[in-house]
């Protein structure tokens, strides 16, 4: 369980295997780097070498006080390559691991081939999932109510409360599906750190700024994803872009566990073949 300290002082747990061009994959909030190693990893570890990471606060990496923003998490991450002498590498990001990834190509252009943003979200577009009505409030609710956990009229777009809830849920996929989960680490993040609020902070990535990303990007998005209307909003405003939409899939947002294998051979290509994700 490799770990190291990075020059802002935070304690970060690594892993790396493989051999070939560096790729670097980046979990989202409330996850850790197992969700990449199961049945993805396997499938690319021949071709590439692979680094994952557990972010701030998540997994075996220190939990600090305050620091979630994604463009503070961006800075983890250069701090991390530049600790691993990692010159440039492709970014895969899921979720909140998708927008560290555009802040990062954003911020340090030079050090990112291309970007493969699964389900990104970005704060800048919250406006798009702060309504009542947003189909991911639906989509979250009807989720953990089929898991037992009810949600409550007046919660249905309460992120506080949903996160709780969701820690309620017994585990959904890979080898330990139906067991419960260990709400303790989570429940820590959400009681003394400033994830929650860091979510929502903008930063340097505005919509203004996002035409400046002009690293290659590859967004992934589900057919049946609650955040199509961000995956329309980047189509038209990221000037180097591509889009793959995968299939329909159950929850339509958790694509490196529904649909692990059909996301690794899409992987496979886009990281042998740089050049042509970057073509529209």
């Amino acid at each position: 369980m490799p770990k190291v300290q990075l020059r802002n002082g935070l304690t970060m747990h690594y892993e790396r295997a493989g051999s070939g061009p560096d790729v670097v994959m980046i979990h989202g909030l409330t996850g850790n780097l197992a969700v990449w190693h199961l049945r993805i990893l396997p499938k690319l570890v021949d071709r590439f070498r692979i680094l994952t990471y557990d972010l701030r606060g998540h997994g075996y990496t220190q939990m600090t006080p305050t620091g979630y923003t994604a463009g503070e998490m961006a800075e983890d991450l250069l701090c991390l390559l530049d600790e691993l002498e990692i010159g440039a590498a492709d970014l895969v990001g899921h979720s909140y691991g998708a927008d560290i990834a555009l802040y990062f190509a954003l911020r340090h252009p030079q050090r990112v081939r291309q970007v493969v943003a699964i389900e990104a979200a970005l704060p800048a577009l919250i406006h798009m999932r702060q309504r009542d009505d947003w189909p991911g409030w639906a989509y979250w609710a009807e989720y953990l109510e089929r898991s037992g956990c009810p949600v409550p009229p007046e919660h249905r777009a309460d992120l506080d409360f949903m996160l709780r809830q969701s820690l309620n849920m017994p585990k959904k996929w890979g080898p330990l599906n139906g067991l419960p989960r260990n709400p303790k680490p989570f429940l820590q993040l959400l009681d003394t750190t400033t994830m929650v609020k860091d979510y929502e902070v903008v930063g340097d990535l505005t919509l203004d700024r996002i035409p400046e990303v002009s690293t290659p990007v590859t967004l992934i998005y589900d057919q049946g994803s609650a955040f199509l209307p961000t995956h329309d909003y980047l189509l038209e405003a990221l000037p180097h872009v591509n889009s793959i939409l995968l299939p329909r899939s159950q929850w339509g947002h958790f694509g490196p566990l529904e649909q692990p294998e059909l996301l690794a051979d899409r992987l496979a290509e886009l990281l042998s073949a740089p050049q042509e994700a970057a073509a529209r």
